[in-house]
């Protein structure tokens, strides 16, 4: 096999995105569409990947760290003058070069082994990826004579009528010799109504040098998507997510409803896991095996171990061991970590606190800043308070502990094993282990005292 390179075209804003935000940096399904191009175009195996910026460049060398080397185009003058910035990276090098665009996110790595497939063997000196269009109306044509050579592209607006006819179209994805592209370039003028330089006339010259072209129809059109607004963006990650869920059910998993159901390119699940319609899974979230993730919960950056079920809830950079549930309408926030067959119940939330294994904490409560040990129950209505205005402190509650509903534990605090906090109490004191901590106003009845409030006789 020859040396393979690759030049990513990444430099342009993008203004038809309507945004402040570079168009390869727009995210499909979890990260940057430039960032999934950089992916498959890693699949191949390249020897040298450039990447053309120019429209927030330092961004866009961000994401894409050390996947890529970087060439900077100052001024936007076509395709053509894209590729040319990277002369000095891969001039006179012998081998083939891939020429991808950065916006396009659907290509897989499969069909662009398959395009360096059918370039080596035509031992062309320009392949071109097309597909074919259903409606062809603003791509550039792929013209074939009658023995299917490829005779060159014609834009849009240069087609005749009966190119116009001609259902297959350019991609803007290609292969060439990289020697021949770029003695090439040097010849391509901006002798055009846009006064750019564009690559699909290197096509020209080489086809007037009399050098081999060809053509890669890929199998799916949907591929070929080139996201230059917010419609296609919205397509693009419409047909991202659809594969992303046909991937993870043929793995094993169920998906009740895959229409509505939003998984990140990163994310992944163990078999015989069952996610509901409405489910949100983002980042580079782990869910296990034999787990259910409930109705619209959402899950970002955390690890769902094996048989957990999770019931409407929201979990971010959370640990959950095997066997625990979350929820209804339960909140694990960052620093999260539950142990083995650990109950939170509707409307408790979790935050930079472990919970070890069987402890409950069934509803209404918040659990802040703590490490609790083993088969403690938490009350309804419990608060750990951790912050004081300024800082905040942290609650250590040992193994077996039980805590009253509407206790508050006011840090920084320590509770012994096996000690029992009185309902309604507020804890500010240490508590040794085996201990009952009481802390609230004793109780006082006054007989007959009701039948003096001015009120009395209207309620009776």
């Amino acid at each position: 096999m020859n040396n393979r390179y690759a030049i990513v075209l990444a430099a342009g804003q993008g203004s038809r995105m309507k945004s402040a935000l570079y168009k390869v940096l727009h995210q499909v399904a979890g990260k940057p569409m430039v960032h999934h191009v950089i992916e498959q175009v890693e699949g191949i195996h390249p020897d040298q990947i450039v990447t053309v910026v120019g429209h927030g460049a330092a961004k866009v060398q961000e994401q894409l760290g050390t996947a890529s080397e970087y060439v900077l185009q100052t001024e936007q003058l076509g395709t053509g003058h894209a590729v040319l910035m990277a002369k000095d990276k891969l001039e006179g090098k012998e081998g083939t070069t891939l020429v991808i665009c950065g916006d396009t996110p659907l290509l897989t790595t499969e069909t662009l082994e398959k395009l360096f497939e059918m370039h080596q063997k035509a031992q062309a000196k320009a392949t071109i990826l097309s597909a074919y269009a259903k409606d062809p109306t603003g791509y550039g044509r792929v013209i074939r004579n009658d023995a299917a050579q490829v005779e060159k592209i014609v834009e849009q607006k240069d087609a005749t009528e009966a190119e116009q006819q001609v259902t297959e179209i350019n991609t803007g994805t290609y292969c060439f010799d990289n020697v021949a592209l770029f003695q090439a370039l040097a010849k391509v003028g901006k002798e055009n109504v846009q006064g750019e330089y564009y690559l699909t006339d290197v096509i020209g010259i080489l086809k007037e040098a009399g050098e081999s072209v060809t053509a890669y129809q890929m199998p799916h059109f949907e591929e070929s998507l080139g996201v230059n607004d917010r419609l296609a963006l919205a397509e693009a990650n419409r047909l991202m997510r659809q594969r992303i869920n046909n991937a993870h059910m043929l793995k094993g998993v169920t998906f009740i409803d895959p229409l509505t159901t939003y998984i990140d390119a990163d994310v992944e699940i163990g078999s015989d896991t069952v996610i509901e319609a409405g489910v949100i899974l983002k980042g580079t979230t782990k869910i296990g095996k034999n787990c259910f993730i409930g109705a619209h919960s959402e899950i970002k950056e955390s690890i769902i171990e094996d048989n957990v079920t999770v019931t409407s809830s929201h979990i971010e950079q959370a640990v959950v061991a095997q066997g625990s549930d979350i929820g209804p309408f339960g909140r694990l926030r960052p620093g999260a970590k539950l142990g083995r067959n650990v109950h939170v119940g509707n409307f408790v939330e979790i935050k930079n606190a472990t919970l070890d294994e069987g402890t409950k904490v069934g509803h209404l409560t918040y659990v802040g800043d703590a490490t609790l040990g083993k088969n403690i129950n938490v009350g309804c209505g419990a608060v750990f308070v951790n912050y004081d205005g300024k800082q905040k402190h942290h609650t250590t509650v040992g193994d077996n502990v039980f805590i009253g509903c509407n206790a508050n534990l006011v840090a920084p605090l320590a509770i012994g094993a096996n000690s029992f906090i009185a309902a309604g109490s507020t804890i500010t004191k240490d508590v040794p282990d085996e201990s009952l901590a009481i802390a609230r106003a004793r109780q006082e009845n006054k007989t007959e005292y009701a039948k003096k409030l001015p009120y009395s006789q209207e309620n009776h």
